[in-house]
């Protein structure tokens, strides 16, 4: 029986999502909790809508699971039961059965990250130090979003992402469009179909590299289209980022939607994260 999980976490303790021998994650985390709530003999291991890097957080990830069909639960009970025993920085929102077809990492259609940064002449609220990042110079929100025009659409990311052997680096940039709030913290909202390992961050390395002066808005454009890394494009530090949603299509078009995907990107690649 296919389950769906809604969960939130900050990663500030984490060695990112992905299980790695002796060091924290969330996945083991999640999936050491299900195998104590449900006493299962054998571990269920979970698949991720995105995967995040060390000390990115998220508010809207999305997970799957297979699990016996024996396995005595409802959703309500699973919830509160999870809830008992994982640590405070890891909430299960939801827990389902999962419709017909439904694939966490393929059955997606968009991801929305956004970054947090505080430009402010000392550093951000100590309250939400985890989660903005603090530079030490002013930001030009109307230049980043200039900026933001030449890099929107399907395009080859090679120059903004950590290559992998045999994975392409094309994606879908829907929006990336930045705003002050109220409070002064400079928000940049990065929505594609999927991202490639340090993307969204490396996106925010250069836009924030427009953004204080150090280069003209049309640069960004320029550096997207020589397909290279460039050593002006800083990544940015990770605890600004959270993942805020994954978007899927009506149950009816999941199995179909993770068909196309599995198509485009190839079996051996996932919709990585920074």
């Amino acid at each position: 029986m296919r389950w769906r999980l809604d969960l939130a976490y900050d990663g500030s303790a984490y060695r990112g999502w992905a299980t790695q021998p002796g060091l924290p994650s969330v996945q083991q985390t999640i999936e050491d909790a299900l195998a104590l709530v449900l006493r299962l003999e054998e571990p269920a291991r979970l698949t991720v809508a995105g995967r995040t890097d060390t000390g990115v957080h998220a508010r809207g990830q999305v997970v799957h699971v297979d699990l016996p069909d024996d396995v005595e639960t409802d959703e309500v009970h699973l919830v509160r039961r999870l809830d008992r025993v994982l640590p405070d920085d890891i909430v299960v929102r939801t827990a389902r059965i999962a419709a017909d077809g439904f694939d966490a990492r393929f059955s997606a259609l968009r991801r929305r990250y956004v970054y947090r940064i505080w430009d402010g002449p000392t550093g951000p609220d100590p309250l939400h130090r985890n989660h903005v990042v603090h530079h030490h110079k002013p930001l030009d929100v109307s230049a980043m979003n200039d900026a933001a025009v030449g890099v929107l659409g399907e395009q080859d990311f090679a120059a903004f992402c950590r290559r992998r052997e045999g994975a392409s680096t094309v994606r879908s940039l829907l929006q990336l469009t930045t705003r002050r709030t109220d409070s002064g913290i400079v928000e940049t909202t990065v929505v594609a179909d999927a991202f490639c390992h340090s993307m969204v961050r490396s996106l925010m390395g250069a836009l924030t590299a427009v953004g204080d002066g150090r280069h003209e808005p049309a640069w960004m454009g320029r550096v997207l289209k020589a397909r290279t890394r460039d050593s002006r494009v800083k990544v940015m530090p990770a605890h600004g980022l959270t993942l805020e949603e994954v978007a899927y299509p009506a149950d009816s078009q999941l199995a179909a939607r993770a068909q196309e995907t599995r198509v485009f990107r190839g079996p051996a690649e996932g919709p990585e994260s920074d």
